[in-house]
Order: C-alpha cells, then structure tokens, then sequence
C-alpha cells in the first residue's frame, strides 16, 4: 500500500449508507433500508448571542437500567435497553447514560466515557463560564427506523418540552446509523418551529442525506461524536465547535469538520460493518443474533407505545 491511499482511506469517511445496506444483505435481509432524504432544509439563526441564549442537549443515550442485562463498557447490542418515547432528565446533574445500540462500532471503541456520546458536563461548565445558558432539562430521543413515528410523533413531542423549557436552541448528539438520522429529522422539525440545531455526530453521509442545518463532523467510530474516550482537550475543541457553529451559521447544510483524527490507521473504517471480512459462518450467526434482536426490540418497543 502506497502512503497517498493510505491518506486516501484515513480522509474518506465511512459511507455508512452502502456499507449498512451490503452487511444487511449477506445476512440476508433483502429488502434495503431507505434512508431520509430531503433537498430543502429549514434554517433559523440564532437570534442573540449565545451567551443570552438558553441551550438544550438532546442524546440517544439511555439511562442505565440494572435489570436490563449488560450496558456498560464493550457490551453487545441490547435491545431491552433501549427506549421508544421521549424522556427527559433534570440538567443540573450527572445522569447513568450508556450507548448499547446495534450499530455501535465495538472493536475500536469501548463505551468507556459517557463524555463521548453525554456532554452534559461540559454544557454546564460552559454555562458557569457565562458563555451559554443551560435549559433546566436535557431530553432522551429514541432512535426509531420508521421516519413516520420519528416526523409525526417523536420530534413534535421533543419540540413541546423545548419550547415548554423556553429552548434557544438544541445540540443533538448522534450515536449509531439511525440514531443519525433520527437526530437530523429531529432538528429538522425544530428548526421548522423556529429553534436553532446543530448535530453532532460521525456518520457523515447519512446526516448530510437527510439534510440538515449545522452539523459538526467527527471523523471517529460511532459513539464519539462528542470528542475522543478519555481526552478533555477533545471533547471540549468538538463542543466549541458545535457552539460556535451555533453562533455563526449564516445558511443551511453548514458542515464543520473537526480538525482531530482518530487514528493514523484506518483499519477502525475497513473493519466496520464489512461483510467481504466475515466467513459464511460467522455471517449465518450473526444473523441469528440480528433476528433475536429484532424481535425482542418490536415486542418492546410494542408494550412501551400501547401504555
């Protein structure tokens, strides 16, 4: 391998789209995903200083629940960990929220640091800092597959409770694929109803698919699109990215590339989600797990929305 295609694969992002859609189909799912796609994007500007403004941090994390089976660090995908309605949870202290989704890169990232997927923390130095007022509660997004329930149901709830709570506007922090889109369609709404967003998240193609109006690229396995695990330098540059790109947008489809690189070796891309690695039987289990999953994720996804 020459050293230009190396710098070629660490500089390209993964196309998760293509990548999602040809591990699905070895496993034998036939029928692709459609992902959200939209040409026109809603924009709202900021309408004071930030530092006047009252800020909201939306997450796909969820909080931890011990009799839900594993969710901590390097644990596998958990369906009865996951969540289907809007939640929210007071700002003013720290929150057990983990990441045990599907599509979560687990070979290169462990799920260590909330920091990387929760910048509730630094949300709220940035606040005693005067460089921000914090909305007394952060909110919970679920990460449903269906654009329907995420457009008609799921984000008209989350803009009620921002604009109960008064919301200037919203960071959204993205996790796995649909989690991506989730968010954008989520922000999206938001900014229809006229509160500045801006996404963060490591899954480029399907946020800028979607479109969306301020998005802050970190090119880092998903899971991380609030810094780097276990570097404060990190995650506090990819929060003043996201605040000042809050700030200073001045059109839609604003893209901000964080300037950190995870690593100078692109293995984390190539390993991610790639079916030309895996042997038939690993792929034949791998489908009995992804088909476990799905069924225990649609009986409880059915029992929390028929409360």
């Amino acid at each position: 391998m020459t050293e230009g295609s190396l710098d070629a694969q660490i500089d390209a992002p993964i196309p998760y789209m293509a990548r999602t859609r040809a591990y699905y189909l070895a496993l034998g799912y036939d029928t692709p995903y459609v992902w959200a796609q939209h040409d026109d994007v809603p924009f709202t500007p900021l309408s004071q200083p930030l530092a006047q403004s009252r800020v909201a941090l939306v997450t796909t994390a969820a909080p931890y629940q011990p009799d839900k089976g594993p969710q901590g660090p390097g644990a596998p995908y958990n369906a009865a960990a996951k969540f289907y309605t809007v939640y929210s949870g007071d700002s003013a202290v720290d929150h057990d929220l983990r990441i045990a989704h599907v599509g979560i890169d687990r070979r290169h990232t462990s799920m260590e640091d909330s920091g990387t997927w929760f910048p509730l923390p630094l949300l709220r130095a940035a606040a005693a800092e005067g460089r921000l007022r914090l909305a007394p509660r952060f909110h919970g997004f679920p990460t449903n597959r269906s654009h329907r329930q995420t457009t008609e149901v799921d984000a008209p709830e989350l803009f009620e409770r921002c604009f109960a709570d008064r919301v200037d506007a919203v960071i959204l922090v993205a996790n796995c694929p649909v989690c991506h889109q989730c968010l954008s369609l989520a922000a999206r709404l938001l900014e229809e109803n006229g509160i500045p967003t801006v996404v963060m998240g490591c899954a480029r193609d399907i946020v800028e698919h979607c479109g969306v109006p301020r998005f802050v690229f970190s090119d880092f396995p998903l899971g991380n699109a609030a810094g780097r695990p276990h570097d404060p330098d990190s995650q506090r540059l990819t929060l003043d990215l996201a605040l000042d790109l809050l700030a200073t947008a001045t059109a839609p489809r604003t893209t901000v590339v964080s300037p950190l690189r995870w690593s100078d070796d692109p293995a984390w891309k190539r390993d991610y989600a790639n079916p030309d690695l895996l042997a038939p039987g690993e792929l034949a289990r791998l489908r009995a797990e992804a088909e476990a999953a799905r069924l225990a994720a649609r009986d409880i996804r059915i029992a929390e929305t028929t409360r």
